[in-house]
């Protein structure tokens, strides 16, 4: 590790699984992700012990960021939509695990276990910190379990909105709508038509200035659905949600 530099340890946690790695202050990776799969029933003193257990496998950090689902204010949790099931997304709702995750203080358990001043935001939001341009307004959406999304206005983060909650067709959360299990049950050509429909039906809602396609399910997207989407919307890759673990720091996330 370079003498005078800030590492940064980045966790990116999803609804099927959590990874880390180390950052130099340039984004760049000072050791290959780690992943374990998300770990359920999971209150959250587990996931802050998967969080020690991944940091105890990568070098030393000097802060950390973590990406969490959900509405997250001040490092605190609102509202989280996979982390209070009995076994994952999908699964049913353990009321016991609703009431701890329920205004639970993320921030304060990790910075307490692993001693390090720490940001905790919403995962696509962490995400959009690795790849906005601070020019205009920037929409985030990630696809993976279900749509995240995060709003960037001159590189500055809006409140967040839960849009993944709202409803789409037919009593259908966007959440639902686009999620993992409707790509697999689709196949990604009809799949990607739904994509299609989501960004078009959100344009007139936010008229952004540039809209970034993340997540692991992004490169699922067709060719053809890209090339309807025009210009201003671009795909970027997934690592993003490791890499911004650097930038929110700067972006007046934190």
């Amino acid at each position: 590790m370079t003498r005078g530099q800030t590492y940064t340890l980045g966790v990116d946690c999803g609804g099927s699984g959590i990874k880390a790695s180390v950052l130099d202050e340039s984004g760049v990776l000072h050791a290959p992700p780690v992943r374990v799969r998300t770990p359920y029933p999971l209150p959250p003193g587990r996931l802050v012990d998967t969080i020690a257990a991944l940091a105890a496998d990568l070098p030393p950090a000097h802060r950390v960021t973590v990406g969490v689902p959900g509405m997250i204010r001040h490092g605190v949790v609102v509202a989280t939509p996979h982390y209070v099931t009995r076994s994952g997304p999908r699964s049913a709702i353990v009321p016991e695990l609703a009431d701890a995750w329920r205004d639970c203080d993320v921030r304060a358990l990790l910075e307490e276990r692993l001693g390090l001043p720490t940001l905790v935001l919403n995962d696509a939001e962490v995400h959009g910190a690795g790849v906005v341009t601070g020019e205009g307004i920037e929409l985030v959406l990630t696809l993976g379990t279900g749509l995240g999304a995060a709003l960037f206005d001159r590189g500055d983060l809006a409140p967040h909105l839960e849009l993944s909650h709202a409803p789409v067709r037919r009593g259908l959360t966007y959440d639902v709508y686009i999620g993992q299990v409707e790509r697999r049950r689709l196949g990604s050509t009809l799949w990607s038509r739904r994509v299609q429909r989501v960004v078009e039906g959100l344009w007139p809602v936010v008229r952004w200035d540039r809209l970034y396609l993340g997540g692991g399910n992004a490169q699922n997207v067709t060719p053809a659905v890209l090339a309807r989407l025009g210009e201003r919307v671009t795909v970027v890759p997934n690592q993003a949600g490791i890499i911004g673990g650097v930038r929110a720091w700067a972006l007046g996330t934190a």
